[in-house]
C-alpha cells in the first residue's frame, strides 16, 4: 500500500491522480496504441520491463516525472506500508463468502454425511456473529431447489390422475381403490436403494413418481379385466378371481420388460437412482397389485363367495338319506 503524502506531492508538482496513473502504467500498463494484424487489434501497451516492476525491493525507487519534468522516486512523495489481503474474493448472491468442501470416505452417502455435519454445527452457527451464516450448498442445495418445484406441481399432478383415472373407471371407489395401490412401490423402491447404497435425492423421487404410474396402470387392467368378466356372465366373485390369474401374466411380463430395460441405467452416476428406484420399486408392487387389488376389490364392493343352489342342496340331503337308509 502507497500512503501519498499530500504535502509533498504538492510541493513537488504532482497530484494523487498523476501519481496513481503514473503507478497503473509503470505497473499493469497503459494502452497506447493499436497495431491491426489482418482482422485483429492488437493493443500496445507501455509499463516498466520485469526486473523494475517485479522487484519489491525497487519499488521505492521507481520514478515518477512531474508536470516541469523532472524525475521524483517514489519514495519522496509516500510510504509504502505491506499488508495482508484476499487476492480474490469471493461472492454468492452478490454476498461475500467462504466455501469448504471435502471428500466423503466409500461408502458414505454425501446426503448423509452432510447432514450430520449440519447437526455437529448448530452450535457454532447459533454464536455466529450478526450478518454471518452457514449454509449447506452443492447436491442438496440444488436437489431442494428442484424438490420445491416439483412440489408445486403435485397438486396439479394430482388433480389430473384423479380426473383420468376417474374418466377410466367411471367409478369414485374404484378411482380410490386404484389411486390407494400406487404407495405399494415406495416399499421396493426404498429397500432396492437401501440395498445397492444409492441416494434419494431427485432423480430417485421422479422414478418413484413414475412407478406409481405403472401401479396404477396394472390396477387400471386389473379392474378393466373384473369389469369384462361380468359382462360376459361370471359372478363377482368368479370374475375377481378369474381376472386376477388370467391378467398375471401379462402383467408380470410388462414388469419384467420395464426392469430390464432399467439395467443399462444402474450404472450411471447421475440417473442409478432413478433406475435402481423403479427396478425395485416395480419387483415387489407387481405382485403386492396382483394380491392386494382382488382382496381390496372383494372388501370395497362386498363381494361374497357364490352360495350353492337350493338344487344341489336337495341333493346332498338326498344323498345323505340315502347313505343312512
Amino acid at each position: 500500500h502507497v500512503d501519498i503524502d499530500q504535502d509533498r506531492a504538492r510541493l513537488l508538482g504532482l497530484t494523487p491522480q498523476e501519481i496513481e496513473l503514473a503507478l497503473q502504467t509503470l505497473l499493469s500498463g497503459t494502452t497506447i496504441a493499436q497495431f491491426r494484424e489482418g482482422t485483429e487489434n492488437i493493443q500496445v501497451v507501455a509499463r516498466a520491463i520485469e526486473s523494475e516492476r517485479l522487484n519489491l525491493e525497487q519499488f521505492s525507487d521507481m520514478t515518477l516525472f512531474t508536470q516541469s519534468g523532472k524525475v521524483v522516486p517514489l519514495s519522496q512523495v509516500g510510504t509504502i506500508r505491506a499488508g495482508l489481503e484476499e487476492p480474490i474474493v469471493w461472492r454468492r448472491n452478490q454476498e461475500r463468502s467462504l466455501s469448504v468442501r471435502c471428500d466423503i470416505a466409500d461408502g458414505a452417502q454425501g446426503p448423509d454425511v452432510s447432514g450430520r455435519l449440519d447437526t455437529a454445527l448448530a452450535q457454532v452457527r447459533a454464536d455466529l456473529p450478526l450478518g454471518y451464516r452457514i449454509e449447506t450448498g452443492g447436491a442438496i442445495e440444488e436437489s431442494k431447489k428442484a424438490n420445491k418445484a416439483l412440489f408445486a406441481l403435485f397438486p396439479l399432478m394430482i388433480g389430473l390422475m384423479l380426473t383420468l383415472l376417474m374418466s377410466q373407471v367411471h367409478s369414485f371407489k374404484k378411482m380410490i381403490l386404484i389411486f390407494g395401490i400406487a404407495p405399494l412401490g415406495l416399499i421396493g423402491a426404498v429397500a432396492s436403494l437401501h440395498l445397492f447404497n444409492a441416494p434419494f435425492g431427485f432423480v430417485a423421487l421422479l422414478g418413484v413418481i413414475a412407478l406409481a404410474g405403472m401401479d396404477m396402470r396394472n390396477s387400471v387392467i386389473l379392474v378393466d379385466q373384473i369389469e369384462q368378466d361380468m359382462k360376459s356372465g361370471l359372478s363377482e366373485w368368479d370374475a375377481v378371481i378369474e381376472s386376477s390369474v388370467r391378467r398375471a401374466r401379462p402383467v408380470i411380463l410388462t414388469a419384467a420388460t420395464a426392469i430390464l430395460a432399467m439395467i443399462p441405467l444402474t450404472r450411471s452416476v447421475f440417473w442409478g437412482p432413478m433406475a435402481m428406484a423403479i427396478m425395485g420399486g416395480l419387483s415387489l408392487a407387481t405382485f403386492l397389485t396382483l394380491i392386494n387389488l382382488p382382496a381390496l376389490y372383494v372388501l370395497f364392493f362386498r363381494v361374497r363367495p357364490p352360495k350353492p343352489s337350493t338344487q344341489a342342496t336337495m341333493a346332498e340331503v338326498a344323498e345323505v338319506i340315502r347313505g343312512e337308509i
